[in-house]
């Protein structure tokens, strides 16, 4: 039995649990092709889209492979982003990290401060021992934030994944528990 979906919350954000009446904030960023492109996703057509996303969120915490937590501002609770981990394994302690933004809100620290929160609930709670996170080489941005959270590149997995029709090569970064508290206490 799933226990009630976790709130966390930072000097500015909430995340919590993507409900389909999310879909159309959901849609506003992921409908992005700069956003989408990052993922190796097309963009997203219609709410229907949107509400698949919103459904995949759910049985990947019903499966316990991982947990994907909606970015909202504290003062208007509308979902601009996703935060959480993916193919967890319990037996490894282990997950990979992901998360994406609505561009209009790119640039001012929110990634990093939901990304601080979730990083802290996998190693406090869900007591992992590793967080992995698969870039694309040419997402510098992402490259950049993972290394400001003390993430190491670990190398270059070629042709790793298969995305809109190409293989895809895709950076590995990690952290390990061990790692964390000298990094969180530096940021």
């Amino acid at each position: 039995m799933l226990h009630t979906f976790p709130t966390l919350k930072t000097n500015r954000l909430v995340l919590r649990e993507v409900l389909p009446e999310d879909a159309t904030s959901v849609l506003a960023y992921l409908s992005d092709e700069h956003v989408v492109k990052q993922m190796g996703l097309d963009p997203f057509q219609s709410e229907a889209d949107a509400l698949e996303e919103i459904d995949w969120y759910a049985s990947i915490r019903r499966d316990g492979t991982g947990i994907r937590f909606g970015i909202a501002l504290q003062e208007d609770d509308v979902i601009i982003g996703s935060c959480g981990f993916l193919n967890q394994s319990a037996r490894h302690q282990r997950a990979e990290l992901g998360f994406e933004l609505n561009p209009a809100y790119q640039g001012q620290g929110i990634a990093k401060e939901a990304a601080l929160a979730v990083i802290t609930y996998g190693f406090e709670e869900l007591s992992l021992n590793r967080i992995e996170a698969l870039v694309l080489p040419a997402n510098t941005a992402s490259h950049q934030l993972l290394e400001r959270l003390g993430f190491q590149r670990e190398g270059l997995l070629r042709q790793y994944e298969k995305t809109r029709g190409q293989f895809d090569d895709l950076y590995m970064y990690s952290i390990l528990r061990s790692d964390w508290p000298s990094k969180k206490d530096n940021l």
